[in-house]
């Protein structure tokens, strides 16, 4: 697994290095996130069949999940350091969408652990 990341770009850039397919299996979805924030931005994953088939950084058309949060607090969730459940309990992190899938996603994308 790739180590800890400075910014949204640099997530975005090695998310290929995070993905995990075999927990990935039976998903095909377009997931769109929308960071607020200095190194905000809107980029959106395609996954079909468990495969990470593109990673693009502007809006998708009809993405199944959309996940909108402030740019800093994202790149703490993705190095493990703000847990994405919690994030979202809290409303820092809101989702439109597949819920579900927002649930699964630790799975196949994985939060880079601090131990």
């Amino acid at each position: 697994m790739t180590g800890m990341v400075r910014d949204t770009r640099e997530y975005f850039d090695t998310l290929d290095e995070r993905f995990v397919a075999d927990a990935a299996r039976g998903v095909s979805a377009t997931l769109q996130y929308e960071l607020s924030g200095e190194t905000g931005g809107k980029w959106f994953v395609r996954v079909r069949s468990g495969q990470l088939i593109e990673i693009s950084q502007g809006q998708a058309e009809r993405p199944t999940l959309t996940l909108r949060m402030d740019a800093r607090k994202f790149v703490e969730m993705t190095n493990g350091n703000l847990d994405g459940t919690l994030a979202y309990m809290l409303r820092d992190l809101r989702v439109q969408g597949n819920v579900a899938l927002a649930g699964r996603m630790k799975q196949f994308l994985p939060p880079r652990t601090t131990h």
